[in-house]
């Protein structure tokens, strides 16, 4: 019986890294399962992650590690069938390993699922929007196929020239987020985030409101992965993220939010908190900015809300209405088992791989 195609995932981070333990990690059994040989090189390990959240800054010696350990990838990568690439292989530096790539006969895919993009083309330094704007564009350009989280970065990919796009949602594993047994709630109303200390700051935006909903004492605020955040009058905990009690952590709340500024680079998110959220039966409410206003119906499975107004109305309306949270929570757990899940997409996944390899000389 002959062996599957060898594919090589070059992925940001290890699995420690959000982005890369859903666009990646969490396949790998599926995609071996379908009958291919997979091999993961991260560029940044765990312990890179946890200095950098811990402390806010990158060690040098780290980073140094790191493109070392990617150039040594690259060099190898000849023997691998397909070459699937998280973002771009190496930050900050122009477009010369994925060219090489391409003049060694080596396919490859690139997948994103923010608008990284604009980390280049929208820099305040001059230098840098003129050395790496069109960075991403010509990365796409390159690429057998390119797979993105929403529509906002897959325009972005069309325009740029790539030969393929395709919109791979970020998903949940429902093995992982079975269906909620029956209602919950909490005695005090819990409003729920999920999150990493990068994204917290989304959070102090709508801090007047949140202090508005909890003035009475009958709601509070629960953070998960935030580390230290500053909202004033917010009577809120935070919590470690654990991977294996993620689930868990979740259905805790009785509702998730998701809050966002209406800019160029928010609209390249993926939504994957509301989806998390919705996975474990909660009601949602989000900012109505990027694919958010296409995951939550408002109404339906949660709320859209644009100011100060709308969220403190919408927090409220669902405090006050442990039936209308139900109903919402079913609602929105539907709506990933049939479009959010790792079920649904995986297989998606794996065709699409197995036609670059199809389609290699």
């Amino acid at each position: 019986m002959a062996e599957g195609p060898k594919v090589l995932f070059l992925t940001k981070y290890a699995r420690k890294g959000a982005s890369s333990r859903y666009r990646t990690f969490q396949f790998l059994p599926y995609l071996e399962a379908a009958g291919f040989r997979c091999t993961v090189s991260p560029l940044f390990d765990d312990s890179y992650l946890a200095h950098k959240y811990s402390s806010g800054r990158a060690r040098w010696r780290d980073v140094v590690g790191a493109f070392g350990g990617r150039l040594r990838a690259i060099l190898g990568s000849r023997r691998f069938d397909l070459v699937v690439i998280e973002k771009e292989l190496l930050p900050y530096s122009p477009a010369l390993l994925e060219r090489l790539l391409g003049w060694a006969g080596v396919p490859y895919v690139v997948d994103y699922d923010d608008a990284l993009f604009h980390q280049y083309d929208r820099h305040p330094r001059p230098w840098v929007r003129w050395l790496l704007g069109r960075k991403i564009a010509r990365v796409m350009r390159g690429a057998a196929l390119v797979t993105a989280g929403n529509e906002y970065l897959a325009g972005y990919a069309r325009r740029a020239g790539a030969p393929r796009v395709e919109v791979l949602p970020t998903v949940v594993d429902l093995d992982r987020y079975p269906a909620p047994a029956g209602p919950g709630g909490n005695a005090v109303f819990t409003i729920g985030w999920i999150g990493s200390p990068t994204t917290a700051q989304y959070l102090e935006k709508i801090a007047p409101a949140l202090a508005r909903v909890c003035a009475d004492g009958q709601a509070r605020v629960r953070l998960i992965g935030s580390g230290k955040v500053d909202l004033p009058g917010v009577p809120h905990e935070v919590i470690p993220w654990r991977e294996g009690e993620e689930a868990e952590q979740l259905r805790a709340m009785d509702v998730g939010i998701m809050p966002l500024p209406d800019t160029p680079w928010e609209r390249g998110k993926c939504g994957f908190k509301l989806i998390q959220y919705m996975a474990c039966g909660l009601p949602v409410v989000a900012s109505p900015v990027g694919v958010n206003a296409d995951i939550v119906e408002d109404g339906i499975n949660g709320y859209l809300a644009g100011d100060e107004e709308a969220w403190v109305a919408a927090l409220n309306r669902l405090k006050g209405e442990p039936e209308r949270r139900q109903e919402f929570g079913k609602a929105g757990r539907s709506k990933v088992e049939g479009e959010y899940s790792l079920e649904v997409t995986a297989p998606r996944f794996a065709r699409l791989l197995w036609e670059q390899c199809s389609d290699s000389p």
